[in-house]
């Protein structure tokens, strides 16, 4: 009891001499709400940014450029979604550490905690993909909606100009060249001796994927693909948003 009454005593003293100040039991309860609730809405966006990370990739152009093999890495390497990675990865951090802020450490060690908390952005991003948020805050994003300013920083590099691959609808053609629509402007991809063109005939309305080398304004192709607009939802849109439906101007010959 001694020991007890001079801790009591120095804690008293230390008090009146004003170095150590008392704080309200309702500071210390506001402080804990607000750390849970910051939890909680940086789960809540980290779960969100991990479905944008799945929408990107599933409906850009980025993963189908590997279609190339290993002439397709540079191409998909410049179109990766890194700002959305990156975004994902600070917030789940900055969750880590208010985790650690509100001291769930006693009742289980922080590392149990942290797997499950990347289990559960994982799990709510999956469970989104399902749903049409993504797609919702992409139409905001690029049909100026209210609200769809702040993602546009995240989903823009979706649809931006490329230097080693592009994609976009065919509406014309010349000598060594096809005139494509992409979600930016209309581009002109010049074809050379080299260049290797899918066995069959290529028309206008199709969508194509290339990738080569831009210089300036034209891209030269070193390998073209048919493809799917369907697998590529946003760079569909992203064109129907630009030009609008397809109006044919000529009809490309069949290749010998």
């Amino acid at each position: 009891m001694t020991d007890k009454n001079q801790i009591e005593k120095k804690v008293m003293a230390e008090i009146k001499s004003g170095r150590v100040q008392l704080r309200s039991k309702y500071i210390f309860l506001a402080e804990k709400l607000g750390l849970r609730s910051a939890l909680v809405l940086t789960v809540l966006l980290a779960v969100l940014f991990f479905n944008l990370v799945l929408f990107y990739l599933k409906a850009s152009d980025n993963l189908a450029y590997l279609s190339f093999g290993n002439s397709g890495v540079f191409a998909f390497l410049e179109s990766f979604p890194y700002l959305l990675v990156v975004s994902l990865i600070v917030l789940g951090l900055l969750a880590g550490f208010i985790i650690k802020k509100i001291d769930f450490n006693y009742k289980k060690p922080f590392g149990y905690l942290a797997v499950g908390l990347v289990g559960f952005i994982i799990v709510g991003g999956i469970i989104l993909a399902y749903t049409n948020v993504a797609e919702n805050i992409e139409k905001d994003t690029f049909e100026s909606r209210p609200g769809g300013f702040l993602f546009k920083p995240f989903l823009a590099h979706g649809l931006e100009a490329r230097n080693r691959g592009i994609v976009g609808r065919i509406v014309e053609f010349g000598d060594g060249y096809i005139t494509i629509q992409t979600p930016q402007a209309l581009e002109k991809i010049i074809l050379t001796d080299n260049s290797v063109l899918p066995p069959q005939p290529i028309s206008p309305g199709m969508f194509v994927m290339a990738i080569g080398v831009r210089n300036g304004k034209d891209f030269t192709v070193s390998k073209l693909q048919i493809i799917n607009p369907e697998e590529m939802p946003m760079i569909q849109r992203g064109v129907h948003r630009r030009f609008g439906q397809f109006q044919p101007r000529h009809e490309l010959p069949e290749r010998k």
